[in-house]
């Protein structure tokens, strides 16, 4: 559909007061996520009618793609007990587990109470991982055969457990107990003969992943070895679930936004369509303390004053000096910060890109200093004024370069995350290091 979202929503809200079936229609010729954006956009008492105006199915896929901020598990408390369980019952597990895990544990037993029993216990059973974990945003519906099966045995199972579970991508392979042995293709399944035994096409999974362990390592598990599915398997073992790729971008996009607001100094408990106290909240003790970081680097300044007020040019070069330090500085922290995120590598090979940031500096500060020293020498007579500049420059790009790559390498090797607060250490010490470079060479060449 090509119509913006204002025209679909004045549309929505003329088919409510309307009735009929009119609005049933409309909404089918909708996608999932574009009906959660519609529920979004209406106000509380529009979208509960909406909610129990739809299919269960329509109103449970809608439901699986509110972003959590919108608190689709209240919405879901509004209706009634038997809507709720045809809601919650039309849900895939993960998906169910994902909103009614964001509730008040009583309020999670009202909910499945009314769900009927072998529904509620997969969804409790999810409920008790942490939503971070592989165990967290797992799905219990996986497709496994037997190893002991013949490969006509094992396409009659898959067809009978696809039956409730159409979306498969991988057809795992399990012994006696239910241990992961490996995974097989479709294609050698159907291929084979149908006396061949499993056993014989079966391979090793490229990968498998702890119930325990942390989402964004398994988002990387997946794109490193372009999975679908990859298997979840408990401390024994055994397969217990699945994780998919579109459970794995939800993520992915969750870490990213998270750490794009770290990397501002903005908590994570702001979200991004919070309201304006939790904004306060959030960022208001990072600002505190880069008060206290600036009124050290303000520090410096006041300590060679005399200086100042004798080549009073040096003021218009300071923030010159310190803001080239703080984009170099900020460059190499994206690029390290992110390179921590996505690379495996050891201790000693994170290390070594100090190395290359401070080649880096050193020749970036040369070339921009050397700029910087011809500008300043229209601003001053004397030539040394112009060295005096050039080694500020070049001396601070260098600093900045370095601490870019090794503030957020010794923030992780000592076990802090290293996006919360790298950007302040690395833009106050560039600060401190530009002035006093600049201003204690002025002082000791020029005076």
């Amino acid at each position: 559909m090509n119509d913006t979202r204002e025209v679909r929503l004045d549309e929505l809200r003329a088919l409510l007061a309307v009735g009929g079936s009119a609005l049933e229609e409309r909404i089918d010729d909708l996608h999932a996520s574009d009906v959660a954006d519609l529920i979004e956009g209406l106000d509380e008492a529009e979208r509960l009618v909406l909610l129990r105006r739809l299919r269960p199915e329509v109103a449970a896929d809608a439901l699986s793609e509110m972003e959590e901020v919108e608190r689709p598990a209240e919405l879901l408390l509004q209706l009634d007990p038997g809507q709720i369980a045809a809601i919650v019952e039309e849900m895939a597990d993960d998906d169910a587990a994902d909103i009614i895990g964001g509730l008040h544990p009583q309020l999670q037993a009202e909910v499945l109470s009314t769900v009927s029993v072998p529904d509620a216990a997969q969804i409790e059973e999810l409920l008790t991982y942490p939503e971070d974990t592989a165990g967290g945003i797992m799905t219990r519906e996986v497709l496994a055969i037997r190893e002991s099966l013949s490969a006509g045995e094992a396409i009659a199972e898959i067809r009978r457990q696809a039956r409730g579970d159409s979306d498969f991508y991988t057809i795992f392979v399990v012994g006696p107990r239910r241990e992961l042995v490996g995974v097989v293709s479709l294609q050698d399944l159907v291929l084979a003969d149908p006396d061949t035994p499993i056993a014989e096409i079966t391979e090793d999974p490229p990968a498998s992943v702890p119930v325990s362990m942390d989402q964004e390592e398994v988002g990387r598990l997946l794109s490193r070895y372009n999975l679908a599915s990859i298997g979840v398997v408990d401390g024994l073992g055994r397969l217990v679930g699945r994780v998919t790729f579109d459970d794995v971008i939800d993520v992915m996009e969750m870490e990213t936004t998270e750490d794009i607001l770290r990397f501002a100094a903005v908590s994570e408990e702001e979200q991004i369509r919070g309201s304006t106290a939790d904004a306060i909240r959030s960022r208001l003790p990072w600002l505190i303390a880069n008060l206290f970081t600036a009124v050290a680097a303000a520090s410096v300044v006041y300590f060679f004053q005399d200086t100042i007020e004798q080549i009073v040019v040096l003021a218009a070069v300071m923030p010159i000096i310190a803001g080239m330090g703080g984009n170099a500085g900020t460059q190499a922290l994206a690029v390290t910060i992110r390179r921590i995120a996505l690379s495996d590598e050891s201790l000693t090979e994170r290390w070594q890109v100090i190395g290359k940031e401070l080649m880096v500096g050193l020749v970036n500060g040369f070339v921009i200093g050397t700029i910087i020293a011809l500008a300043g020498l229209l601003l001053a007579d004397n030539p040394l004024f112009g060295v005096v500049v050039m080694l500020a420059m070049w001396g601070n790009l260098i600093v900045a370069s370095a601490a870019g790559a090794f503030i957020p390498i010794l923030l992780e090797s000592l076990g802090a995350d290293p996006a919360v607060a790298s950007s302040i250490f690395v833009t106050t010490l560039t600060d401190l290091v530009g002035f006093f470079l600049l201003l204690g060479l002025a002082t000791a060449m020029l005076l």
